[in-house]
């Protein structure tokens, strides 16, 4: 990471993948990226009513705080959860209070961190994997899914919920856009018949547990303190993490 010289306070971020996912000459390879201390110019971003019908508000809160020259599209989703909590913590401290079950809640966003995974499982500089499935004995490749893939998802989800109101597709057009070959074939024709006639239920979980544990990302599983004791909680992240009364 070079040495900060602009003329606003930066923080380097610690990435969850380690930056083993990228291409050596992507910036994002060396694990870290810098970030500016949130303004009231960033704030305005938040308060966009445009911004927030159309879903983009975080993504252009985050394209504005990071301070490196990266491609917003190559960061993987793990990744970018970091991004967001620091971003937070940069714009109103680690303290995140928020309403559950009735009860104001406190949360140290500094104490959550990166989750382990198998480091073992990636060749340095390459988002592809292999996964035989348990039941059918299928050999499929598949990638982590980056913020490109994301907005790809999102626009297929829409025009398929505009077919059919009452359609949801989520986990499917998910597994399609992550699956690279199915035994070898690489044809988007024999990967979305695959996973909407072959992809066995078992199999399909035993695949989502597998990328869980090989998947870089932030452990957002925590506690909070009730009147009646301590409950784990899955911390949640969208536009009202950002602002201090938020009710969840």
């Amino acid at each position: 990471m070079e040495e900060n010289t602009h003329k606003f306070p930066t923080e380097t971020i610690d990435l969850p993948s380690k930056g083993l996912i990228y291409p050596e000459d992507n910036p994002l390879s060396s694990g870290q990226i810098e970030m500016k201390y949130m303004t009231a110019k960033e704030e305005d971003i938040l308060s966009n009513q445009s911004y927030i019908n159309n879903g983009t508000v975080l993504d252009k809160l985050l394209k504005a705080l990071i301070v490196t020259k990266v491609n917003y599209s190559d960061i993987i989703v793990g990744d970018k959860n970091a991004i967001m909590i620091a971003a937070r913590i940069l714009g109103y401290g680690k303290d995140y209070e928020f309403d559950y079950k009735g009860e104001k809640v406190s949360v140290d966003l500094s104490t959550l961190e990166n989750r382990e995974f198998d480091e073992s499982s990636i060749t340095r500089g390459e988002n592809e994997f292999s996964y035989t499935l348990p039941n059918s004995g299928t050999l499929i490749t598949y990638k982590l899914l980056t913020h490109k893939d994301e907005m790809a998802i999102d626009a297929e989800l829409r025009g398929l919920k505009k077919i059919n109101k009452n359609a949801s597709p989520d986990v499917s057009t998910r597994m399609k856009h992550m699956i690279l070959s199915v035994n070898g074939d690489d044809e988007k024709k024999t990967i979305r018949e695959f996973v909407d006639t072959y992809f066995l239920a078992s199999d399909a979980r035993s695949f989502r547990k597998h990328v869980q544990a090989i998947q870089p990302d932030v452990n957002l599983e925590t506690q909070v303190e009730l009147n009646d004791g301590v409950e784990d909680v899955t911390l949640p992240i969208g536009v009202t993490f950002f602002w201090p009364d938020a009710t969840v």
